[in-house]
């Protein structure tokens, strides 16, 4: 900035007719009181630059178990016969007994849900002398079968296999409403995150403030059963053991 200076500039004549000379500044004599004044005031007015605030970021996890009262079970039948209508008719009249069962176990047929079919040719294995040729055709149809009360499972599996299923494809538990352990699980997280913050927070010398933002990891998956029992021995004892309902979340506190 270049220094402001005085100068000496002409007044107007006074009544004796004289000139008078006045000293001012460049500034003042360049700017205007009510300019200068106006300038002024939009400087104090400026907004100050805030600093950004130091942060600290962590995750957490949360994690409720609990016991299964629901299961799936999905099984099927198998036939094979030389030709495609012949396996198809022994299919039917399998699975038709296969689903008389589970109606007279009480399973409702809204929980009893086709979850595959198929009609595959059969060949047998051919080599340079001999190749291979249509031997048959296979059927398979498979069912999952939803139970609304874990204590059925191994009676389910019974009557399946006692219905004519020859296929059992394993069983699979889960929670009907995981949303109560679900929040649980949640705030176990944000307590976990704290706790892990603090530590650290501690350690470098600092502490916490106030919390700037909280985000869910994997909020778009639904929970998940970490563990799933699998019985398939006639009798079948049936071992449901414990879900687990997790939550991960990431915290970001400003610190002092």
């Amino acid at each position: 900035m270049r220094p402001d200076f005085a100068g000496f500039f002409l007044k107007a004549p006074n009544k004796e007719g004289r000139f008078d000379f006045e000293s001012k500044s460049m500034t003042d004599r360049l700017l205007p009181g009510s300019l200068l004044g106006m300038l002024l005031a939009c400087a104090l007015t400026l907004p100050a630059i805030a600093a950004e605030p130091h942060t600290i970021t962590m995750t957490g996890h949360g994690e409720i178990k609990a016991v299964p009262d629901m299961a799936a079970v999905t099984a099927g039948v198998t036939t094979n016969a030389p030709s495609a209508v012949a396996a198809l008719s022994a299919n039917s009249t399998r699975m038709s007994a296969v689903f008389a069962a589970l109606r007279k176990l009480g399973v409702a047929d809204k929980d009893i849900q086709t979850t595959h079919f198929s009609v595959s040719p059969q060949y047998t294995n051919g080599d340079v002398n001999n190749p291979r040729r249509l031997s048959g055709y296979q059927v398979t149809y498979e069912v999952s079968v939803k139970l609304n009360d874990v204590a059925h499972a191994g009676a389910a599996l019974d009557t399946l296999v006692g219905g004519g299923a020859n296929q059992m494809n394993g069983i699979n538990f889960d929670i009907r409403d995981p949303a109560p352990l679900l929040e649980k699980a949640r705030t176990e997280a944000v307590s976990d995150a704290r706790t892990r913050a603090e530590t650290y927070a501690k350690a470098a010398g600092v502490s916490l403030g106030q919390v700037l933002s909280i985000s869910e990891g994997g909020a778009e998956t639904p929970p998940r059963p970490l563990y799933r029992a699998m019985a398939l021995a006639a009798p079948v004892p049936v071992a449901p053991g414990e879900l687990s309902v997790t939550a991960d979340v990431t915290v970001v506190w400003e610190i002092h």
